[in-house]
């Protein structure tokens, strides 16, 4: 199973489609049980998350066998040096001090542009040297863009990558920047395949900032319904059927949810068709990439 827990909403109230906010701790430990259950592998969180790495540590049992991704802080200087190196370890220490772990599987660089400043390099320095002591499993980055893709890869050699790609959001797929890091041997890990809720939302519940693609959306959820699929499972379905995608980070608010998933992933694999969703996908940065949206929540 390509499904992996995202752990954001366990620290932050996250997510356009997001009613309930941050999920309790009493609720993440069901959340763990079930993904347990399901023989989930992976959990991405971050040092950004809010608290996600303390609840994560508090609630998860000490024989789970999750493989965990977190990410670096973010480094505020214009020139990075020793100092700011220092500060990603130190930042990973913490991290494994929460999460009550020895080591992660992964360790992403959260804003790649932190990789990309001049002197970028001694971050990526010190990612190899945790790596070797046995802190880290894969080092990494996660991204935006094909442009800062082809960035990273031009200075850099990694094993693993966050990006964001959903029905709406095919420009990594059509640009060939998925196979190209698969080429290089990059181990992939998809988010956004809901695009915080808005793909499972019904048109008519969007908030303004999305009227010029509303009309796209409904369209777009006729077309699904024809073939016979929830949104969820079109969602879903999409991502997962790349082949070059090794896991789909999904977001949950509760266990009843991570099971409604796994349902919809299942079915999906076990039906073993693959519907064209090409004419949905939008170019627009602005609607495609929620750290644009200037709509709050509700409006």
């Amino acid at each position: 199973m390509k499904i992996g827990l995202g752990a954001v909403q366990f620290g932050l109230d996250y997510g356009i489609a997001n009613a309930a906010g941050k999920v309790c701790e009493t609720e993440v430990a069901a959340i763990l049980t079930a993904a347990a259950g399901l023989k989930l592998k992976l959990i991405d969180t971050a040092a950004l998350y809010g608290d996600s790495e303390t609840v994560l540590g508090r609630t998860m049992a000490p024989s789970a066998s999750f493989d965990i991704v977190t990410k670096t802080p973010q480094f505020a200087g214009a020139v990075l040096g020793t100092a700011d190196a220092q500060q990603l370890e130190e930042s990973l220490h913490a991290s494994l001090l929460k999460l009550q772990r020895a080591a992660v599987y992964g360790l992403l660089i959260h804003r790649v542009d932190d990789l990309l400043l001049p002197g970028g390099e001694v971050l990526m320095e010190r990612m190899v040297q945790l790596k070797a002591r046995g802190l880290v499993s894969k080092i990494g980055v996660s991204v935006y863009t094909g442009q800062q893709i082809d960035a990273v890869l031009a200075r850099f050699q990694i094993d693993l990558i966050q990006l964001p790609i959903n029905v709406l959001d095919q420009r990594l797929l059509h640009s060939g920047h998925l196979r190209k890091l698969k080429q290089a041997g990059v181990e992939i890990h998809a988010r956004s395949v809901f695009l915080q809720g808005l793909l499972l939302m019904a048109p008519s519940d969007l908030p303004a900032h999305f009227d010029d693609v509303r009309e796209h959306l409904a369209a777009y959820h006729r077309f699904i319904a024809r073939q016979g699929l929830t949104s969820l499972q079109a969602a879903l379905g999409f991502v997962t059927g790349l082949e070059e995608i090794d896991h789909v980070v999904c977001g949950v608010n509760s266990s009843a949810q991570l099971q409604e998933i796994c349902m919809a992933d299942r079915y999906v694999a076990a039906s073993g068709e693959h519907v064209g969703y090409d004419a949905f996908a939008i170019s627009d940065e602005a609607l495609v990439n929620p750290a644009l949206w200037q709509q709050t929540k509700g409006k």
